[in-house]
């Protein structure tokens, strides 16, 4: 089963680390991405470009709207994620700690829901078939 680690990061704990810690702690976190891709444990990992370049899409009042940065205040923003493989939750959270970034931050593991699942329930539904499951 595929989980997702998403990396939320706090600005001001990483601005706050000593000099050359952050360069330590990327040579480890990548370190053990290899390991783990090498493993066919990590399916995919990607760092993010801070807030400041993001743009949020909303809907309001009828009315489409794209507004520069994030969209509201956060001490953790999303600062990247890992897709892992796994047998389970236990597996996958023990999977995720041993990147740093919960030193940072918080890492958030989630079960990865396929789409799939979701594309055959919303067509069966369509075609007049009967679905039981939200998911």
């Amino acid at each position: 089963m595929q989980y997702l680690a998403l990396i939320y990061i706090d600005e001001k704990k990483l601005e706050a680390l000593p000099p050359g810690q952050f360069e330590e702690m990327m040579r480890g976190c990548l370190t053990h991405a290899d390991e783990l891709k090498a493993k066919g444990k990590l399916l995919e990992s990607q760092m993010l470009e801070p807030p400041s370049t993001a743009r949020s899409i909303r809907q309001k009042g009828g009315r489409l709207t794209a507004t520069d940065g994030p969209f509201a205040e956060a001490k953790e923003v999303l600062g990247g994620f890992n897709l892992l493989e796994a047998a389970n939750m236990d597996e996958a959270v023990e999977l995720a700690t041993v990147f740093p970034w919960h030193l940072v931050g918080c890492v958030e593991v989630r079960p990865v829901h396929a789409i799939e699942n979701m594309r055959a329930r919303v067509f069966a539904t369509q075609n007049g078939q009967s679905s039981v499951s939200a998911r």
